[in-house]
C-alpha cells in the first residue's frame, strides 16, 4: 500500500450557481468553496489553472486571430466555392476538422467551428498545442512540467477518449499504484448544458453520476492509499441564453470589407476587431455603442481581468454580451444553442467552484488559477516523500 494520492479532478462548467443547492459530494468532499473564474472561454480558463498564470502571461486566450501571414488555413479558402448549406454543417465541419489537425499536427483541442471558408486565410489558431501535456503552454510552464521535472508519476486525461474510459484508466492506474498524482478532466457536463440548459432535469441527473463516480474512484484509493487528498472542481459556470443577437447583420450595415477595411471574430458571447484602414475603428464604435445587448470593454478593464494584450493580437476592439445574450449566428455556430459560457467573470453563472475533503484550503485561494497552488504543493510534497525514501539496493 503507498502512503499518499493527490486526486484532483476537474468537471467542465460545473458552476456554483449550478451545485450550491445540490448535495454534491457531500460526504466525500464537504468543504466546497465558490471560485472566480477568468475572462474567456474553456481556451483560457484550463491553461490559467493548469499554470497558475494568467491570460496575459501565458497568452492562452481566444482561439482565432487574425494572422493571414502566418495562417495555416490558406488551402481551406478553395472551399469557399462550396454551397454554405453544406460547409455550414456540423457533420462535415467534424470531419473536416480531423482531416485538417491530422494535418496539421495539431496537438491540443481544434475545431474549424463556422469560420467561413472565404475569410478562413486571415486566421492562426492559438492553440496548436495541448495544456494536458508537459510544454503545452503558449508561454510558461504547466503542472504537468512540474510533475516531469520532479519525476512524480501521474495520470492525466487524454482528451480524445469517452470520460467512461477515463474512469476506467484512472481506476487501473490507482489499483497498479503506479501513480502519486491524477488530473481527471471531466466535459460531460459542459456539452449537456449546452444542449438543455442550466434548468434542465438532465443536469441533477448528471451530477449524481459524476458523484458515483467519485465515489468509485475513491472507494479504490483507500484499498491502495493511505491517504487520498481529493479537490474537485470546475473552471466556470453555465448561463442560459434566453435571448439572440445577430450582430454580423448590425456590422454588415456598414458597408465595410472583411479583410479589406477590418478583420472580426464573432465569438459567442464575444466579437473581436481588427482595425485595417483609418476611420474603420470610430465606425464600428459608433454602431456598438447602438446595441443595448452589450458593450465595449476598456482598456482598464480588460487589465484588471488580465485579458489586456500590449500587441493586440487577440483583438483591437473587444465587444461583450450580456449573460444570457448569445450571438448567433457567429462563427463558433449558425444555430442557437441552448446555453453557453464566456461572459463576464462577475456575471452569476460564471463563478467557478471547488469541492475539497480537507479544511486547509488556504482562505485566500479566490479564483481558479489558484488551483494551481494545491497542485504545486501536492507535487513539491511527493517529490520530497520520495528523495527521503532509502534507495534499494
Amino acid at each position: 500500500m503507498k502512503d499518499r494520492l493527490s486526486l484532483f479532478i476537474m468537471i467542465d462548467a460545473c458552476g456554483w450557481e449550478i451545485v450550491k443547492n445540490h448535495p454534491f459530494l457531500q460526504s466525500m468532499a464537504p468543504h466546497r468553496r465558490r471560485l472566480e473564474s477568468v475572462f474567456g472561454y474553456s481556451s483560457t480558463c484550463v491553461p490559467s489553472i493548469l499554470s497558475g498564470r494568467w491570460p496575459d502571461e501565458h497568452r492562452n486566450w481566444c482561439y482565432f486571430v487574425y494572422n493571414p501571414a502566418e495562417s495555416p488555413f490558406r488551402p481551406l479558402r478553395a472551399l469557399r466555392w462550396l454551397p454554405t448549406a453544406l460547409t455550414s454543417r456540423r457533420i462535415v465541419r467534424r470531419y473536416l476538422t480531423k482531416f485538417v489537425k491530422t494535418h496539421l499536427g495539431f496537438r491540443g483541442y481544434f475545431d474549424l467551428y463556422n469560420i467561413p471558408f472565404r475569410y478562413i486565410h486571415l486566421f492562426d489558431f492559438t492553440e496548436k498545442k495541448s495544456p494536458l501535456q508537459p510544454r503545452g503552454m503558449n508561454v510558461g510552464p504547466n503542472i504537468f512540467d512540474l510533475l516531469e521535472e520532479k519525476q512524480v508519476p501521474y495520470y492525466v486525461t487524454n482528451p480524445a477518449l469517452p470520460e467512461e474510459e477515463h474512469l476506467r484508466l484512472l481506476l487501473a492506474d490507482i489499483k497498479s499504484e503506479r501513480i502519486d498524482f491524477a488530473f481527471q478532466y471531466w466535459a460531460g457536463l459542459d456539452g449537456l448544458l449546452h444542449s438543455v440548459g442550466n434548468d434542465s432535469p438532465e443536469i441533477p441527473k448528471k451530477l449524481d453520476h459524476y458523484d458515483a463516480w467519485i465515489s468509485q474512484v475513491m472507494e479504490t484509493a483507500r484499498k491502495h492509499y493511505r491517504h487520498i487528498d481529493l479537490h474537485v472542481f470546475s473552471d466556470h459556470g453555465m448561463a442560459n441564453c434566453d435571448e439572440h443577437l445577430d450582430l454580423r447583420a448590425k456590422i454588415d450595415t456598414l458597408g465595410l470589407r472583411m479583410g479589406i477595411d477590418y478583420a472580426v471574430v464573432y465569438d459567442s458571447t464575444m466579437a473581436r476587431f481588427w482595425f485595417l484602414k483609418p476611420g474603420v475603428r470610430e465606425k464600428v464604435e459608433t454602431l456598438l455603442a447602438t446595441v443595448p445587448e452589450g458593450r465595449i470593454l476598456p482598456e482598464e478593464e480588460l487589465r484588471h481581468y488580465r485579458t489586456w494584450f500590449d500587441d493586440q493580437a487577440f483583438g483591437e476592439l473587444i465587444w461583450l454580451a450580456r449573460e444570457g445574450v448569445l450571438i448567433v449566428p457567429s462563427h463558433m455556430g449558425e444555430r442557437p444553442i441552448r446555453a453557453m459560457h464566456g461572459y463576464h467573470p462577475t456575471d452569476p453563472q460564471s463563478y467557478a467552484t471547488l469541492f475539497s475533503n480537507t479544511d486547509q484550503v488556504p482562505e485566500d485561494l479566490t479564483h481558479i488559477p489558484h488551483i494551481h497552488r494545491l497542485m504545486e504543493q501536492a507535487v513539491l510534497a511527493h517529490a520530497a516523500a520520495r528523495s527521503s525514501q532509502p534507495a534499494t539496493p
